[in-house]
Order: structure tokens, then C-alpha cells, then sequence
């Protein structure tokens, strides 16, 4: 498996409602997650709306982004999603994410 890091940033303004909506993921998009390669997958957010990910996938993040790009769902929770971050006019959240690089790890 692959650990993959990333960040976006969410509006200060919106961070609650971002919060609500991560403790009601839909059902189906969990299973959509699942069944696409995104395993003990996490979110940790600061204060200010820093927002780091991690999660575990057989290939790439790329593979994992390719494969829910093709779930109805997932198309429905990025347009959902999508105003509540700081991106640029018309992207998604999940075309905008910072790989960060693994510098150590311990198991």
C-alpha cells in the first residue's frame, strides 16, 4: 500500500458545516471510497482551516482520483463540497489536492 498526504484549505467561515457534513458522509460515498482504493483514509483540520489527508491506496493517488472520477457519487459530493474551499473558479476539491511527501514513517 501507498501512503499518501495531502492538504487543502477549507474557508474559516465554513468550517462547522464542512465538520457536519464529514460526520454524515453518505453511505454511498463511503462505499465508493472503499471499492475505489482510498483505505484508512483520515481527515485532521487547524483551527484556521488547514486541512491535512491521509489514506492508504494499492497504486497512486492518481489511480485513486481516476477511479472515483468515474462514481456518480462522487461527482454529486465534489460539487457539494466544492464551496467550501479556497480553490480557484470551477475546481473540485479532489482535482486540487497537495500530495505531500513522505519524509518519514515508523511502523
Amino acid at each position: 500500500m501507498k501512503r499518501i498526504g495531502f492538504i487543502l484549505k477549507v474557508k474559516q467561515e465554513v468550517i462547522e458545516e464542512y465538520k457536519h457534513h464529514h460526520r454524515n458522509v453518505w453511505p454511498e460515498m463511503q462505499e465508493a471510497l472503499k471499492a475505489t482504493g482510498w483505505h484508512n483514509y483520515s481527515l485532521f483540520m487547524r483551527d484556521d482551516g488547514l486541512l491535512f489527508g491521509y489514506f492508504e491506496t494499492p497504486e497512486s493517488l492518481e489511480a485513486a482520483q481516476a477511479a472515483m472520477r468515474k462514481r456518480e457519487v462522487n461527482a454529486r459530493w465534489q460539487a457539494m463540497m466544492s464551496s467550501f474551499f479556497e480553490l480557484p473558479p470551477g475546481a473540485h476539491p479532489d482535482q486540487m489536492l497537495i500530495q505531500m511527501e513522505e519524509v518519514f514513517h515508523i511502523d
